[in-house]
């Protein structure tokens, strides 16, 4: 329909760019280029030519290729998939999005760290950014959240002073992508509403195993409203199917070195081979008569509702099956923003969130150039848009008619909604009070929830926070900050205070009781298993010559089958020769990788009986790695000898049958892998680590 020239302005709309194959080099304007070698000159070695429009358009646009990073959040990785809901939720809101099971709404989710530039390394210690774009029939609802449900300050005027603290110290741009140094801590310890979000970012979920391992939470207090104008405080969780798993820190150092794009790799790698990440989305719902009857401020960022208290309720859930096409164009330039809402979820006057509500659309101004960002195609809403709005840098709709309401020359289009209750409508909440600044006394405790969190750890979640904050407080120069920091400490729990204070070397702080009032289990990462299935966990097999190669093929195709991703590392690149002389294929090479990359390692043995293994320094190293940070070992054969070499006190070895002992499972049994075996081994990577192994010698 249409002539050609008008089939051609209508691809103009679409989101790709011209198709490169199907022409030849064309400047912006479409002209076709024939040379873009050599600039046009006056002569062969003479002065370049101002008339040279090629040169000039090609080295003004990389001129300007970059845009301002995000200030904070500026290490991302997106993907595109789908939300639908389990039933209608038009119970407490009425978002068209929220009510039917059979429509699924387009998503866009953005994951990121906080601290570090675009260039920084995935897996530092810090705060992940969780950002959903959902492209509902009535406009873009964002739901900008992180993984961690609490946030450092409690007023958003104190932002850009935390932001400050944070970011590298102004002096020397050091560090890069970490909260190590004096000037956080010293805001911190000057800062007590710090202490709770303090707990969680030196506790294992700083540093997730994996984007697709990590929950996601809305932070603040929000509020569904439904068609009869009812409010209910709302608080929104992300749940991830695989369950929730983390690094340790010094394997999480380490992959900063080997692999500085671990976490953005594995989500891009599984969305690409169909394993699609997948979350639940779930709420905790406040009547509004019950605003009050807990013993801290829902509207404190800086606060959690114990799941104890108000159990998660799921109400829908999230796949991420794409991966996006061009990172600038889409993971670079996503908007988000917290006052991106839609009809049935409104705002509370949580004063961090009616700060971001500002803060968002400002920044999103300077970094994309202007007012007319939602243009961009990761940004347009799939609801028709129809406003007055004109002009501005990079407007690309062309408009027709008035811009401006009210108006008769335009039939007074566009009109305002009708009373059948499609519009968007604020919750009519009764506000008043005196002009001041202060903040509200239920916003003052700062220690009890941080002590809840701390208390409901398990012992070796506890050990790991101890130990982080030896590390970062040991790091700090300033012995002024690290005592005031313990002493903020001891007012969390004087135990902990100790602990740290002993590692540090500052003087432990006198007794000052405990904040511990409650504990909530389903703080700890090991009350989020997942769904207990291995796909997608990484499997090493270490090989080389004379290797069983029955037995390593046994077990990988087993593993494979349960979904695992396993690969046979060797010395070098290209095959080894099994027992039977058959050539094995070798997937990478041993010096090219370490055991911080992969979730479990496996030793087979030799028919000879000598491990092959066992005179490779690499390969003792990586097994030894593996067993220090937790991982599932499993051994078969004379491969069971390279364990032994750990001597770790107190673990058992198998004699004769399939022995399985804190994550190591062994066999000694020559031939190929049985399926005792095999199940043993499958339970262990499932069940991620083992903190209760005895330790090796280093």
């Amino acid at each position: 329909m249409g002539s050609p020239a008008d089939r051609k302005m209508q691809q103009r709309e679409s989101f790709h760019a011209d198709d490169p194959a199907e022409g030849p080099l064309t400047t912006d304007q479409g002209v076709e280029v024939d040379h873009t070698d050599d600039s046009l000159a006056a002569g062969e070695r003479g002065p370049t030519l101002m008339e040279d429009f090629h040169f000039r358009e090609k080295l003004t646009h990389f001129d300007h290729e970059r845009i301002p990073e995000r200030v904070v959040h500026a290490r991302g990785a997106g993907a595109y998939g789908y939300f639908e809901p389990y039933e209608s939720c038009a119970e407490f809101t009425r978002a068209a999005f929220l009510q039917d099971p059979s429509v699924r709404t387009p998503v866009f989710v953005r994951f990121s760290t906080v601290q570090g530039p675009k260039g920084s390394a995935d897996t530092v210690r810090d705060v992940r950014g969780f950002a959903t774009k959902f492209y509902t029939s009535e406009g873009n609802y964002d739901l900008v959240g992180n993984n961690m449900p609490v946030f450092f300050i409690q007023d958003g005027i104190k932002f850009p002073d935390f932001v400050h603290a944070v970011k590298p110290e102004p002096h020397n741009d050091i560090p890069t992508g970490a909260s190590a140094h004096d000037s956080l801590w010293d805001f911190v310890s000057l800062q007590p509403e710090t202490m709770h979000m303090m707990m969680w970012l030196m506790s294992d979920r700083a540093i997730p195993r994996s984007y697709r391992m990590m929950q996601g939470f809305g932070v603040h207090t929000f509020r569904f409203v439904n068609a009869e104008g009812r409010g209910t405080f709302v608080k929104f969780h992300w749940k991830p199917k695989l369950g929730v798993h983390s690094l340790v820190w010094d394997e999480a150092q380490e992959c900063q070195g080997r692999n500085p794009d671990f976490n953005r790799a594995d989500l891009w790698d599984a969305i690409e081979a169909g394993e699609y990440p997948e979350w639940e989305l779930g709420v905790q719902l406040v009547p509004e008569e019950d605003e009050f009857a807990f013993d801290f401020d829902l509207l404190d960022p800086t606060k959690i509702i114990p799941e104890e208290q108000v159990p998660v309720r799921p109400i829908g859930r999230m796949v991420l099956n794409r991966n996006p096409e061009n990172f600038f164009a889409e993971t670079e330039q996503v908007a988000f923003h917290t006052a991106n809402v839609v009809p049935g979820i409104d705002f509370t006057n949580d004063p961090l969130l009616q700060a971001r509500n500002f803060s968002y659309l400002d920044t999103q101004l300077i970094r994309l150039g202007g007012p007319n960002f939602a243009q961009i195609p990761v940004n347009r809403p799939i609801a028709p848009v129809r406003t007055n709005q004109r002009d501005g840098y990079h407007q690309s709709a062309i408009h027709r008619g008035t811009n401006y309401f009210p108006n008769s020359l335009g039939g007074g289009c566009p009109a305002h909604a009708g009373t059948d209750g499609s519009a968007y409508t604020h919750y009519a909440e009764r506000v008043d009070g005196a002009k001041i600044r202060k903040r509200s006394e239920s916003f003052k405790d700062h220690y009890s929830q941080a002590a809840m969190f701390f208390h409901s750890m398990t012992d070796w979640e506890k050990q790991h926070i101890v130990d982080a904050f030896r590390f970062e407080l040991g790091k700090v120069d300033a012995m002024t900050v690290r005592s005031r920091t313990v002493e903020q400490l001891a007012k969390v729990d004087g135990e902990l205070a100790a602990e740290v204070a002993r590692g540090i070397g500052v003087p432990e702080p006198g007794a000052q009781g405990s904040a511990h009032k409650y504990e909530s289990p389903a703080l700890s990462i090991a009350s989020l298993p997942g769904d207990g299935s291995i796909r997608t966990r990484t499997v090493a097999v270490l090989v080389t010559d004379g290797v069983d190669a029955g037995q390593v093929t046994s077990v990988r195709e087993a593993l494979a089958a349960e979904g695992a991703v396993v690969e046979a590392l060797a010395p070098a690149d290209g095959t080894v020769t099994g027992a039977d002389g058959a050539q094995y294929t070798v997937d990478r090479a041993l010096p090219t990788v370490a055991s911080v990359l992969y979730d479990a390692v496996l030793v087979p043995g030799g028919p000879d009986g000598t491990p092959p293994v066992a005179e490779d320094p690499d390969a003792l190293r990586f097994v030894r790695s593996a067993y220090l940070h937790g991982k599932p070992v499993g051994a078969l054969g004379s491969g069971v000898g390279v364990l032994s070499a750990l001597e770790p006190d107190g673990l058992r070895l198998s004699t004769d049958s399939v022995v399985a002992d804190r994550g190591v499972v062994t066999d000694v049994s020559p031939g190929a892998a049985d399926a005792e075996f095999v199940r043993a081994f499958v339970a262990a990577i499932a069940a991620h680590r083992h903190w209760d192994r005895p330790p090796a010698r280093r």
